[in-house]
């Protein structure tokens, strides 16, 4: 048994702390590029990038568990001390993202008319979006790429060097959205290009820290890269936590859709809320991160105590942070909403349904939390069929709830949290045992 020393909180800080700061900087990149194409002056232009690079984040997204299952096999060699396994992990992943983004871009014309079609926006506007689609798209195999490099990176517990690569990405463009958009008046293209240098010029600097920290890419052999156990472990954990995505992508498409039918100023107020979703979700999924790596980690050197002080740490200060998000929306809520919109009617309809969204980050701390202790654990099969039975739970209780409009509509989203953490908190213990054996 590899000796793991005690998992603290200055441990889990080390990788959440960085993760955090990186969440709360990617917003940064939508609100450039919206105001550079806004400036323009051309509202069918504005919707049409809005509109692509919301499939852009559905579909890169999808692809995440590129970035968590990396993480999660790095952890586990670092812990188990396979360290001539390190390599491995990131050139298998960097060949699965190249293959999956080479694919994408194969098949953009059926996907970008799929895609663009079930939006249903005006002829304009989806002009507009198919235009921004069609160069982005070749982005695809950087943008996965960049998921590899930042798994790898936290999972070698480097999450202040994948926040500067995050960091340096998003300054790059940024800065290339200006200089397309605004100086060179490249439009929609000049938004798509900015950030295909962007994707490139962050995967080149993350691959350079990697080989830094490594020492280059040695002692890796063909048949160690290609080993059928390791591949095979690979393909089943990436596809069910891909499965698992779909699922939870679905529950915000199924959210965001049933809120349009609802009506332009329903649509906006929740617009407005998911704000709030947002900031909680970037401090949730900071300590989610640190659940990846050090629960992988502790697993890898078998080190029961260590996986469950890691757990509980993880769950403790997620509800300490939840209890300071749900009180700034308290004190604060209606003010963030009359600053963030202008209209009498949505700041009214938005206040309607800010109890329930205050509620959000205590409900959800369990499920960002076992999240991160399932990836880093690889306990993937389970969670792909509790997240299936979660989205099971939020239907069905959007069909009992939806009688009361908007406000069933997010209790339904609320009652998605409790199901998703809650079912993860129950088999908790049974995978403890499965991995580690029973105490005594």
């Amino acid at each position: 048994m590899t000796s793991v020393r005690s998992v603290t909180t200055r441990q889990v800080f080390a990788i959440a702390g960085p993760a955090m700061l990186a969440n709360l900087t990617t917003p940064l990149l939508g609100v450039v590029a919206t105001t550079a194409i806004g400036r323009l002056g051309d509202a069918t232009l504005l919707g049409g990038v809005a509109m692509a690079s919301i499939l852009f984040d559905c579909l890169f997204w999808l692809f995440g568990f590129l970035r968590m299952s990396t993480l999660a096999f790095t952890a586990q060699a670092i812990g188990g001390g396979q360290t001539r396994e390190l390599s491995a992990h990131l050139l298998r992943g960097l060949i699965v993202a190249g293959a999956v983004g080479l694919g994408l871009i194969v098949l953009q014309a059926p996907l970008g008319r799929a895609v663009i079609g079930a939006m249903g926006g005006s002829d304009a506007v989806s002009a507009a979006a198919a235009s921004y689609f069609k160069i982005r798209i070749w982005s695809a195999p950087l943008v996965l790429a960049n998921f590899v490099v930042l798994g790898w990176l936290i999972g070698r517990a480097r999450a202040t060097l994948a926040l500067a690569v995050q960091v340096a990405t998003n300054l790059i463009n940024v800065a290339a959205t200006v200089a397309l958009v605004l100086w060179l008046d490249f439009g929609v293209t000049g938004a798509a290009v900015a950030a295909i240098i962007a994707e490139g010029s962050g995967l080149v600097i993350g691959l350079a820290i990697s080989l830094w920290l490594n020492h280059g890419i040695r002692r890796v052999t063909r048949a160690m890269l290609f080993e059928r156990d390791h591949l095979l472990r690979m393909f089943a954990v990436n596809r069910d936590i891909m499965i698992r995505t779909a699922a939870l992508i679905a529950v915000f498409l199924f959210f965001t859709a049933q809120g349009a039918r609802a009506g332009d100023v329903t649509l906006a107020a929740n617009a407005v809320l998911n704000n709030f979703l947002l900031v909680s979700a970037f401090f949730l999924d900071g300590l989610a991160n640190a659940a990846e790596q050090l629960c992988g980690k502790t697993l890898g050197a078998k080190d029961r105590a260590g996986f469950v002080t890691a757990t509980r740490l993880v769950i403790l200060w997620g509800f300490g942070f939840a209890l300071a998000v749900t009180a700034l929306y308290v004190l604060a809520g209606p003010m963030l909403i009359d600053f963030i919109t202008a209209s009498p009617v949505v700041r009214a309809s938005a206040r309607d349904y800010l109890w329930l969204v205050a509620l959000a980050p205590i409900l959800g701390v369990f499920a960002f939390a076992f999240d991160g202790v399932f990836i880093g654990a690889t306990w993937a099969r389970e969670m792909r069929n509790l997240m299936l039975l979660s989205l099971v739970v939020f239907l069905t209780a959007w069909l009992a709830l939806r009688s009361f409009g908007n406000t069933g509509l997010w209790a339904a989203l609320l009652v998605h949290y409790v199901a998703r953490g809650g079912l993860q908190a129950l088999r908790y213990p049974v995978m403890l045992r499965r991995s580690f054996g029973t105490v005594g």
